[in-house]
């Protein structure tokens, strides 16, 4: 066996070995997340500052925004070019409820085509080296070479700029799924793959508020109402003791 043949029969072998690793290794562990200390806003409670008024603005200070302790998560196609969408629904979403933490995630399509996916390089290697040295091939397997062997042979560099082509088309295709999925604390809100369509900012604006009213606004609004009747019964009092 010479070298072009040690070449060609090494190269596939290599490429199915790293392939097959990739495709079984374990997902490397997420970075951690930052953490962020607020800022004190103007105004707020300070060490050392002991009027009333400036108690008053201290509670007002540990009111949580409307999105805190909720989760949203933006599951989308990396291989269809759909990250672009995904950052400007999470600019808005952070826009409209402050606190929210929104999660963007790919969503990989099936195992069944990702693993399709990984064999196109092997088909597009193995159909190459069939046209570059398909007369040793052939009779090591005891065959005669077809006709059609002959006649892709005769446009050599057409058919193997064609089968590259295809082939990485065909890949593109398998690896995409499509989706963009969005999830508020574990629960689905909108499915691209049931609704074939993107939801409009508007409507996803509406939703998460829908599951927000249910949760989290809710007892951010009721924790503002007491801090309000608070205040009033404070001012009251100072001015009844006056």
């Amino acid at each position: 066996m010479d070298r072009v043949q040690l070449v060609l029969l090494g190269l596939p072998i290599l490429l199915f070995c790293s392939d097959v690793v990739t495709l079984f290794a374990p997902q490397p562990p997420a970075a951690p997340k930052p953490h962020r200390h607020p800022q004190p806003a103007s105004g707020a409670f300070q060490p050392g500052d002991s009027s009333p008024y400036a108690a008053d603005s201290a509670q007002e200070a540990q009111v949580d925004g409307p999105g805190s302790g909720t989760t949203v998560e933006l599951k989308f196609c990396a291989s269809c070019s759909y990250k672009g969408n995904a950052m400007t629904m999470k600019r808005m979403l952070d826009t409209s409820f402050p606190g929210i933490h929104v999660v963007l995630e790919n969503y990989p399509p099936p195992f069944p085509k990702r693993a399709l996916g990984k064999m196109v390089p092997f088909v597009q290697v193995g159909a190459i080296a069939t046209l570059m040295a398909g007369d040793q091939i052939f009779p090591r397997f005891g065959m005669v070479p077809p006709p059609w062997y002959y006649s892709l042979r005769a446009n050599r560099f057409g058919t193997m700029a064609s089968v590259w082509m295809f082939g990485n088309f065909a890949q593109s295709l398998l690896q995409s799924s499509g989706a963009f999925e969005v999830y508020c604390n574990g629960q689905l809100v909108f499915s691209k793959l049931s609704e074939q369509r993107f939801p409009s900012e508007f409507e996803l604006r509406e939703l998460i508020g829908n599951r927000l009213s249910e949760s989290q606004i809710g007892k951010n609004l009721e924790k503002e109402l007491v801090l309000d009747d608070e205040v009033e019964s404070t001012h009251a009092h100072l001015s009844v003791s006056t």
